[in-house]
């Protein structure tokens, strides 16, 4: 990588800083690369949730729910605690929030709904 072509690496970054950070961002990429983990992830995004609470509000069937849980785990995305018999789940990663609250701007705000609806409108009326 030569050269600072988007202005955003800093002065004292070295090559190998920035493809380590392109590595975990990548491997970060992919964690949330699937609708159901994207799905918890917001659901914990407002906090704290049993898995018995997740798999109501997100009509998973339990062995999907478990898979999806145990990846995110893995990734330290997301933290456990044990109540009892219960367990609950919470975000982990600062990083996960902030790339929540960005994705829900770019895709679920009022005007990413709105401008789907556009979209939507002009392709139909185009056809």
């Amino acid at each position: 990588m030569s050269g600072n072509r988007s202005g955003r690496f800093e002065a004292d970054m070295n090559e190998e800083d920035i493809l380590e950070g392109a590595r975990e961002a990548a491997q970060f990429l992919k964690a949330l690369a699937n609708e159901n983990r994207l799905l918890i992830l917001c659901m914990l995004g407002d906090g704290e949730k049993s898995v018995t609470e997740l798999e109501q509000a997100l009509d998973l069937r339990q062995p999907t729910l478990s898979q999806q849980l145990a990846r995110l785990r893995a990734d330290d995305l997301v933290t456990t605690r044990r109540e009892g018999k219960i367990i609950y789940y919470s975000l982990a990663s600062n990083e996960a929030g902030k790339t929540l609250e960005l994705m829900h701007g770019l895709f679920c705000s009022e005007e990413a709904i709105e401008r789907r609806r556009q979209i939507k409108a002009n392709t139909r009326s185009a056809a």
